[in-house]
C-alpha cells in the first residue's frame, strides 16, 4: 500500500546500512509477522542480510537494475516512489527545513496520518 511501518531521519554522515540496522533495530517487535524487505542497491554490501536475517528472522531482497536497459520500472520500486511523491505534496516536507531529524520524522509521521485519515473518510 505504500504506507510507512517504520521511520528513522539520520544525519547524512550514517551510512544506509547502518541507519537501516537501527530502524530495524526499533521496527522489529512491532512488525512480528513481516518475512520479507525488498530493498534497493544501497542496501546490498557486508554481510547486511546476513545480519537481518540473524537479528530478526527477515529476508532481504535486493531490488536489481537492468544495466542493459537505462530506464525499467523495477518490481516494487515504485511503491517506494510514490510514497515519496505523496509526502511530496506536503509543503514542510518539499525541501529539508528541519534542524532536527526528530522535527523532520514528526512532520513525516503528520502527513502519512494525513493520507491514511483521508483514505478512512473521504471528503
Amino acid at each position: 500500500m505504500g504506507l510507512i511501518a517504520g521511520l528513522i531521519v539520520h544525519s547524512a554522515d550514517i551510512q544506509d546500512r547502518e541507519g537501516a540496522k537501527i530502524l530495524i533495530q526499533k521496527a522489529k517487535d512491532s512488525l512480528p509477522r513481516l518475512q520479507l524487505v525488498w530493498a534497493d542497491g544501497g542496501y546490498r554490501g557486508p554481510n547486511f542480510a546476513g545480519w537481518v536475517q540473524e537479528e530478526v528472522g527477515w529476508r532481504i531482497e535486493i531490488v536489481k537494475k537492468d544495466k542493459e536497459e537505462p530506464f525499467t520500472i523495477l518490481p516494487k520500486r515504485w511503491i517506494v516512489e510514490r510514497t515519496f511523491g505523496w509526502l511530496n505534496r506536503y509543503r514542510r516536507l518539499s525541501k529539508d527545513y528541519e534542524a532536527l531529524a526528530s522535527t523532520a520524522e514528526t512532520m513525516i509521521l503528520f502527513a502519512m496520518i494525513n493520507l491514511m485519515l483521508h483514505r478512512l473518510a473521504p471528503g
